[in-house]
């Protein structure tokens, strides 16, 4: 692996319609809120950006629609300093978008995601920016996408060499030929346990489920556990790397894209995979 060529995510962009108030509607009751925002969001695009604040060059593959969400995209990326060069336009379909109701005493949220314009992201485009995954150092992907196109994204990057990632969220079902195409796989307690089959309460279960990924063909699990950091198991064993604490805890969304994009930064400046992830850990820290 050769430091310093930066990262690829393919992934997807909607744009987070988050509204505030005092208790959550009933079907076909309207409640007043107290605050809305408006933002960039989607796992793709934050684990880009995440990437990018870390330190490394970043080229993100998605599709946006032509339209204002679209645009509050590409601004983003511009200002954040993110290629755009492999972001495909839909003339048909609008940019996707998250509808986020947030009960703003209890912290409980019911979310809606219309994935919009990246649905329609073909293999095809995929594949037209195999150059930007082969000049990564790492390809990292979720599965926010349709399976096909992470699996295309994968095989691409094997080819070429290109340390995989693949945070697999939302948990599905993957075929057995996905698992030995990713070197690093990043699921949290609960994906971890859809995905294994087994309880993921405790570092000692985690460790158990890493197992199972790794006798799948993955080369490396790693096991997020919120506020008690990761669990990374490897061939030469498995460490519970801890969580780091940058102060009071003020938002907690988004902190395990921000440990993946944190991660692959690691990764492509060369770090050793468990200093990796120790940087990934210090990138989440300071991101909640």
């Amino acid at each position: 692996m050769l430091a310093g060529k930066g990262v690829a995510v393919l992934g997807v962009f909607v744009a987070d319609l988050a509204f505030w108030t005092g208790r959550l509607p009933a079907m076909g009751e309207t409640v007043m809120g107290r605050e809305f925002k408006l933002g960039p969001g989607g796992k793709g695009s934050n684990q880009a950006i995440a990437a990018r604040r870390a330190g490394a060059a970043v080229t993100f593959i998605s599709k946006l629609g032509a339209d204002a969400f679209g645009e509050l995209a590409r601004r983003t990326y511009r200002d954040e300093g993110i290629s755009e060069e492999f972001i495909f336009e839909s003339a048909e379909t609008g940019t996707g978008a998250a509808a986020i109701l947030v009960n703003e005493h209890s912290g409980d949220n019911a979310i809606v995601v219309a994935m919009g314009a990246v649905a329609d992201l073909s293999v095809a485009e995929v594949e037209a920016a195999e150059r930007a995954i082969a000049d990564a150092s790492v390809f990292a992907t979720n599965l926010e996408l349709p399976l096909a196109l992470a699996e295309r994204g994968l095989a691409l990057a094997r080819e070429h060499g290109v340390t995989t990632v693949l945070n697999p969220a939302p948990a599905l079902a993957l075929p057995d030929a996905v698992y030995p195409m990713v070197d690093f796989f990043t699921p949290n307690e609960s994906e971890a346990a859809a995905l294994a089959g087994v309880p993921v309460e405790t570092p000692e279960q985690a460790a158990a489920a890493a197992d199972i990924f790794l006798a799948r063909g993955v080369g490396t699990a790693i096991v997020t556990l919120g506020e008690r950091g990761v669990l990374f198991k490897d061939a030469a064993g498995a460490e519970l790397i801890p969580s780091v604490d940058a102060g009071p805890v003020v938002d907690t969304t988004g902190a395990g894209d921000a440990f993946n994009g944190g991660f692959s930064v690691g990764l492509s400046e060369g770090l050793a995979p468990r200093d990796a992830a120790r940087f990934g850990c210090a990138v989440a820290g300071l991101s909640v």
